[in-house]
């Protein structure tokens, strides 16, 4: 009788549960559950509350549903009996992060703190901790500490630890009702087990955990109140990502047709779940998980400290390797955000269309021009710059404008752009000694848009592979499961044995053109002037325009 696990995929718009054969990670039936208040960035839901600038949040009853309704879902469409699935993984966006009660309940459920916007759910995306992260790092810089050359010397406000301080700068008394922060995926566990851990991706790449949190006195001196965090509102055994968290709790497993006692793994981070699932584990493959924004995941033999490059931990990705994560902070969110704020109405019959369809014509006639032809070159930091500058306060711009211009043109430099920035992620990495010999690309963005792939390897100057599946990161997370369940219930022991047998064979591959080579060579030079002047030299100004229109939108 063929055994099945569940991999869930939590993504920034929407859970995708995917049900799959264990021996061969054959798709059985998958289920998208959209969260129904998406990410909250402008009022709190039922309050009125409005949200200043940078804030994204989200409502934690959203991810209880797509395991109610998900799982539910999967196990009709395909009439697979509920005994036979052995194992679920997890995978969540993170830095996401949550306060809760001693119950795990969070605080956003109570009614009398649903108004306090720091009760919330922080979405990975929550901006508004820069000046808690800029102060987390002059103060490791200030003292010498060792963490620091972990995270490429600069700590991002994407992380937990700069949310949990804004919330005590802003809301002490939230933070003293609080018995734990912590990462969504590790709350979702929780809901399923009963049993807290804190998954070592999500505690390693962005909580500044490696053998531990930070020390006291850094802490204390950081501020009073979080000297004893690490024992007390971050407590708890730090795992490897196939780890078996516990089984499923009789209660929960009722709601969504489950065995109890179903094995469920410790929690990954989102992007992360696709190395597995594009059958990547082994060393000196890059897989970049391109949606949204773009992570970029490494594996090493060796543990290098590489300047800008948000983090490296141990067993943090594959068990048995350093694994690097490096990304960019908007991708697929700055195609689409041009698409709806950038395309003219009166651009002839673009102007009326569906979104989607915006984005296949733009696509059909920004692959007319020839490299260079468009005359245009941009910074792709519409959403701040993750790596390697590791700055979420610096902001898009494009060069080169004309009286001519026409918005396919800039189209095709928005997907230049990201490509640069992944050339100067490939080049950092390898100025450090670490090998960047293969590029895999995963996530919605590449299997439907060819004109971004071809880019890619022709600036990368790489072969790229697709996978052909839509559910790697989902796929990864089933694996987990699988190897928490272990072999002797039906599943694997080792995260190697779930890749070599689960992971979709077929990709798609893109061969860098020869002729493009030069051009693009060229406009990259151009882009690293531009990256290192605004980004480095004369940051100022980006930052003095943000700063204005902050001023004028509070005042």
């Amino acid at each position: 009788m063929s055994k099945y696990v569940i991999g869930i995929d939590y993504g920034t718009e929407s859970g995708r549960v995917l049900l799959a054969d264990v021996s061969r990670g054959k798709e059985a039936a998958v289920h998208i559950v959209r969260y129904p208040h998406g990410v909250i960035t402008s009022v709190l839901p039922d309050t009125g509350v409005k949200l200043k600038r940078d804030w994204a949040l989200q409502h934690p009853g959203d991810y209880l549903l797509v395991l109610k309704e998900g799982i539910p879902a999967v196990l009709q469409a395909s009439g697979v009996n509920s005994d036979d699935v052995i194992g679920i993984g997890i995978d969540f966006t993170s830095s996401t992060v949550l306060p809760v009660d001693e119950s795990g309940v969070p605080l956003c459920f109570k009614e009398e703190l649903s108004r306090q916007p720091h009760s919330w759910v922080k979405l990975w995306k929550h901006h508004a901790a820069e000046a808690e992260a800029v102060r987390i790092t002059e103060l490791a810089a200030l003292r010498g500490e060792p963490f620091l050359q972990r995270y490429g010397g600069k700590i991002s406000s994407e992380w937990m630890l700069p949310k949990i301080l804004q919330l005590l700068n802003d809301a002490p008394d939230l933070y003293d009702r609080t018995d734990r922060f912590v990462e969504a995926a590790d709350w979702v566990v929780y809901q399923l087990t009963g049993h807290w851990v804190r998954n070592r991706a999500g505690a390693g790449y962005k909580g500044m955990w490696h053998d531990g949190f930070p020390p006291a006195d850094y802490l204390r001196e950081l501020h009073p109140k979080l000297e004893r965090v690490a024992e007390t509102k971050l407590r708890g055994d730090v795992v490897a990502v196939d780890h078996k968290a516990g089984g499923l709790s009789p209660e929960i497993a009722r709601q969504i047709g489950l065995r109890p006692g179903t094995a469920v793994a410790a929690g990954m981070v989102d992007a992360h779940a696709a190395v597995p699932g594009s059958g990547v584990y082994e060393p000196g493959v890059m897989v970049m998980v391109m949606g949204t924004s773009t992570c970029h995941m490494l594996m090493s033999p060796e543990e290098q400290f590489v300047q800008g490059v948000a983090g490296v931990v141990k067993d943090g990705i594959i068990p048995g390797y350093y694994g690097y994560e490096a990304g960019q902070a908007a991708v697929g969110d700055l195609f689409g955000w041009f698409v709806q704020n950038g395309v003219p109405p009166l651009s002839g019959s673009i102007d009326g269309e569906e979104p989607e369809s915006v984005h296949e014509r733009l696509e059909r006639e920004a692959g007319s021009y020839r490299p260079g032809e468009t005359g245009l070159v941009a910074l792709d930091w519409w959403n701040g710059n993750r790596s390697v500058l590791m700055d979420a306060e610096l902001t898009g711009m494009l060069v080169g404008y004309t009286l001519s211009t026409r918005p396919a043109e800039i189209y095709r430099a928005l997907l230049e752009a990201t490509a640069f920035g992944t050339r100067k992620i490939i080049d950092t990495f390898e100025e450090n000694g670490i090998e960047v010999n293969e590029l895999y690309a995963a996530g919605g963005l590449p299997m439907r848009n060819r004109l971004l792939m071809q880019i890619y390897a022709d600036v990368t100057g790489r072969t790229i592979q697709v996978p052909l599946s839509n559910e790697t990161g989902a796929l990864g997370a089933a694996m987990c499961g699988a190897v928490a369940a272990s072999a002797a219930e039906g599943g694997y022991d080792t995260m190697e044995d779930a890749i070599r047998n689960m992971a979709a064979g077929k990709t798609e591959v893109y061969t860098p053109i020869a002729e493009h080579r030069p051009v693009y060579d060229k406009l990259y030079e151009i882009y690293l002037k531009l990256h290192d002047h605004f980004g480095k030299e004369a940051m100022g100004i980006m930052k003095d325009l943000k700063t204005l229109s902050r001023a004028a939108e509070e005042g």
